[in-house]
């Protein structure tokens, strides 16, 4: 493959682009505008990025109500629930507290990106917020808020996110994690196993 020509510089990169329309750049705020809280509150998904030392993560977070809870008009908490042990984004967050967020809404071609400072906590008060039967996340993630906008519907719409049906032949965690490991884990085994480890719930 012919080396690209590569973009170095900011002159070099607005010549291929022409000047945003005046609504992507009016629709960004400091904070949670209603319109935005309310959108935030419909999500039960979102995307997390935060960068440290090693580089950047992205990862994502769910939960059965909102995601998020707004603690005021420019304050964000996440908590951060049972998974798999890395917590890459929380040790990025305790060495680096850029974080930013994008919040989806089944159904919807509109996404909600917010960036802005974090830091995390094992607040007693906080994290019963999140009290889910006694059980509680081990950490929440305090999210200040420093840009909050709406993205454009195209990427939604151009991949037919929600309408698409799931791909034939599309690969499995078992095996993903087989060709990861160079075949020292069986990937059948770990996809058999995964509705055993059902029990161990999503708290």
């Amino acid at each position: 493959m012919q080396t690209p020509l590569w973009i170095t510089t900011l002159a070099d990169l607005h010549s291929h682009y022409t000047t945003p329309a005046k609504p992507a750049l009016a629709k960004v705020t400091a904070h949670l505008t209603p319109a935005y809280a309310a959108f935030i509150a419909a999500s039960r998904f979102c995307i997390l990025s935060t960068v440290g030392p090693e580089g950047t993560d992205g990862s994502p977070r769910g939960d059965e109500g909102p995601v998020v809870i707004p603690l005021d008009a420019e304050t964000l908490l996440l908590p951060d629930w049972k998974g798999n042990e890395r917590i890459d984004s929380l040790r990025n967050i305790v060495r680096d507290g850029r974080v930013s967020l994008i919040f989806l809404v089944a159904g919807s071609t509109t996404a909600v990106r917010v960036n802005g400072q974090a830091k995390l906590t094992a607040d007693a008060d906080l994290r019963a917020r999140f009290d889910r039967s006694g059980t509680q996340p081990r950490s929440v993630i305090v999210i200040r808020v420093a840009e909050v906008y709406a993205q454009c519907a195209r990427a939604l719409q151009r991949s037919a996110l929600w309408t698409s049906a799931q791909p034939e032949n599309l690969p499995t965690p078992g095996q993903m994690l087989q060709d990861a490991s160079a075949g020292a884990i069986n990937g059948a085994d770990y996809d058999a196993e995964r509705a055993t480890r059902a029990h161990l719930g999503w708290w």
